[in-house]
């Protein structure tokens, strides 16, 4: 299928226009699809889909967005095996086809933000841009649920759900934006998380935000993980989806409010003293 151009966003006065377009991978992704495109197009951000044979109505809300800046859709197979390298190796050929200056690697749980002296991603990615980098990564905030407020499985779980904890298991953790150039934009053999050239990249030296939102309550983290199949090659070779394959329903417990940092808007996030292990994961281990 033929592959349509992105509307170009303007970067500030002056300054030429870039386009910015993420590539979406979505399946069964309802309950954060809207919020994610709606961020991303006010964000100066283009959105192309990659839809893996969804049953739930993720595919139907994305289409409302034609023409408002979801510039293509298309669907990936799915056999009842979550096939997260076959998926990324999409995103890649995605990364070449596609008419755009900038592209990220986004997921639907996601809430990608500038930092704080930038209005929009695309102003943010303008300087970026301007100073020669080519990269740029995204400091991770995890919001889940807590004891005393267990239930944000809802539309306005943006406004609800405050708190999280910064998750960096590494740095780089989560390179997400990447400047297209001729030669390969790679990400499927990090999982996702880094982008490899030909040459040596640039990272820009300030992580932009991104509001993670693995779950919305006990009963949705209990019927979202453990329903799914892994590639045996993904879990045993590669080491990916780590707690992800062995949580059970029943160990799917909250933490207390305290445990956690607390936000009242994007600018006071605070990635410092980040976890390195993911809240699911310390359930799923006891």
């Amino acid at each position: 299928m033929s592959t349509p151009a992105a509307p170009e966003v303007a970067s500030g006065p002056g300054k030429p226009s870039l386009r910015i377009v993420a590539v979406l991978a979505v399946r069964n992704e309802e309950r954060f699809i809207a919020a994610c495109l709606e961020n991303l197009f006010r964000q100066g951000v283009q959105v192309y889909l990659c839809d893996n044979e969804s049953t739930d109505r993720s595919l139907a809300i994305a289409e409302r967005y034609h023409g408002q800046g979801l510039i293509g859709v298309e669907s990936i197979a799915f056999d009842g095996i979550y096939r997260w390298a076959e998926i990324l190796q999409r995103k890649e050929q995605l990364f070449r086809e596609l008419d755009a200056d900038w592209l990220m690697h986004v997921d639907a749980d996601e809430i990608h933000l500038p930092p704080p002296s930038h209005a929009t991603l695309a102003s943010a990615l303008a300087e970026v841009d301007a100073a020669g980098f080519d990269t740029v990564e995204f400091s991770e905030f995890t919001f889940v649920p807590t004891r005393e407020a267990p239930d944000h499985d809802h539309a306005d779980f943006q406004r609800s759900l405050r708190t999280y904890y910064p998750f960096r298991p590494n740095s780089p953790h989560c390179v997400r934006a990447l400047k297209k150039n001729a030669g390969p934009m790679e990400i499927a053999w990090s999982g996702g998380h880094h982008v490899r050239f030909a040459t040596e990249s640039k990272l820009y030296p300030i992580p932009f935000r991104m509001r993670h939102y693995q779950f919305l309550s006990v009963a949705h983290a209990a019927s979202k993980y453990p329903d799914r199949r892994f590639l045996e090659e993904e879990v045993q070779i590669r080491g990916w989806h780590g707690w992800r394959p062995g949580l059970r329903p029943e160990q799917v417990l909250l933490p207390g409010k305290d445990e956690l940092k607390v936000t009242e808007n994007d600018d006071d996030l605070d990635p410092s003293n980040p976890w390195t292990e993911h809240w699911l994961a310390k359930c799923a281990a006891r």
